[in-house]
């Protein structure tokens, strides 16, 4: 792996005493929460690998909940995100999973209320860092660092055209992308990092092209 600076291997600034398992699982949390959009009624967290072993000692539990609760690594108020969601009556349920999976700091979060629910797959890679692998079924790499937008649209010619003409005549700039799909002719998924954040008219314009059926985004 490549570092790009020494932030990228003492983590960031931050709530807790592991880069890996609180400010990664924070990050982790806080994807969830833009990818929702909204504060869920419930959450409910599976751990697995070291994340399942030590989650309470490491403050991993208390790191996924504050970024659900859209706070940052450094926010304080993490210390207290198990007692905040409570009080705003959202339903955190923790699982320590024993399955096996391909990297040992593994969350699986199901987060939703009376009208939709989403399910996101991400791992700490290490320095704070994460990578978002699974979202409803659709597999993806998403490192969280960066703006971006997920398009969910129908598997047709002229969506992804559609969807970058948008982007170019706000001159918006792409700095990654790409397209998985469940099956061909069926639904799929468009992930496009960005180099800035994404204001509400872009993604509303978006929402309105051909074949594109849900958007989503990830603020810095």
């Amino acid at each position: 792996m490549k570092y790009r600076s020494v932030f990228d291997i003492i983590g960031p600034v931050m709530i807790g005493p592991s880069s890996s398992h609180t400010a990664g699982a924070a990050r982790i949390g806080r994807a969830a929460r833009h990818l929702f959009g909204r504060e869920p009624k419930y959450a409910h967290v599976y751990l697995y690998g070291s994340f399942a072993e030590t989650y309470k000692g490491h403050g991993t539990d208390v790191a996924i909940i504050g970024g659900l609760l859209d706070y940052d690594t450094d926010d304080t108020r993490i210390r207290s995100s198990l007692e905040t969601a409570s009080s705003r009556g959202i339903d955190v349920k923790f699982y320590e999973e024993a399955a096996q999976t391909d990297h040992p700091n593994t969350a699986r979060i199901v987060i939703g209320d009376d009208d939709r629910e989403i399910e996101l797959v991400g791992i700490s890679i290490g320095g704070g860092k994460v990578e978002i692998t699974e979202l409803d079924g659709f597999e993806l790499r998403l490192s969280g660092s960066h703006p971006a937008i997920l398009l969910i649209h129908n598997d047709r010619y002229g969506a992804i055209a559609s969807a970058t003409a948008i982007l170019a005549s706000h001159e918006i700039n792409i700095g990654r992308m790409e397209v998985s799909r469940k099956a061909q002719g069926e639904q799929a998924l468009m992930v496009i990092e960005v180099d800035q954040n994404i204001e509400d008219y872009v993604l509303n314009e978006l929402e309105r092209a051909d074949h594109i059926t849900q958007v989503a985004r990830i603020s810095d």
